[in-house]
Parts: structure tokens; C-alpha cells; sequence
């Protein structure tokens, strides 16, 4: 029976460049660049971000990952010193990285 067993091991699945498959399946995935914000985009941000409170139904898209993503939810709590907003308790989005807000 040992003999089975180590002789079935020698025709298991080797990968002899360990890692490779993951990263080719990253390169595969697309990727967006950052888009700067014009001044009056900034500006007009600014003016919606500050009529949002806690307990505000948002929806915000917003840049993180290499990727654009939406999120909607109600505001739990926004820290000015760490320049985050809170989510639903449980998203932390850095102020920095919103691109448009939804009310």
C-alpha cells in the first residue's frame, strides 16, 4: 500500500514556477488610472461634502485598487483629522479618494 501512495505522489501536479499562474491571472485584470478632479469638480465636491452628516444616505465613487468603485450607504461617522468617511460602520473611504458624492 506505501508503494501506491508514493508512487500516485510522483504524478501529482508540480509547479515548477510557483507563483506564475497567479500573477498572469492579475495581469489579465484591468486596471484604470486616476483621474485629477478639475477645480470646479473639487469645488463642487467640497459644497455637497459638507452638507453630509451622520446619518446621511450617500452614494460615493470613489478610487481605490487601481479600480473606480460605488458605494451606497449611510454615513456613520466622518473624521476630519484622518480625512476618512465611514460607510455603513464598516467602509472607511479616504476623503482624498472620492470622486463624486451622491446625496
Amino acid at each position: 500500500m506505501e508503494s501506491r501512495i508514493s508512487r500516485a505522489k510522483q504524478f501529482l501536479p508540480f509547479d515548477a514556477l510557483k507563483g506564475l499562474q497567479e500573477a498572469l491571472r492579475e495581469k489579465e485584470i484591468e486596471y484604470e488610472d486616476k483621474k485629477d478632479l478639475s477645480e470646479e469638480a473639487l469645488r463642487e465636491l467640497n459644497d455637497v461634502f459638507n452638507k453630509i452628516e451622520n446619518g446621511s444616505s450617500v452614494e460615493i465613487k470613489f478610487y481605490k485598487n487601481r479600480k473606480y468603485h460605488k458605494v451606497k450607504g449611510i454615513v456613520t461617522h466622518i473624521d476630519f483629522i484622518k480625512k476618512k468617511i465611514q460607510i455603513n460602520e464598516n467602509l472607511n473611504i479616504n476623503i482624498s479618494d472620492i470622486v463624486d458624492i451622491y446625496l
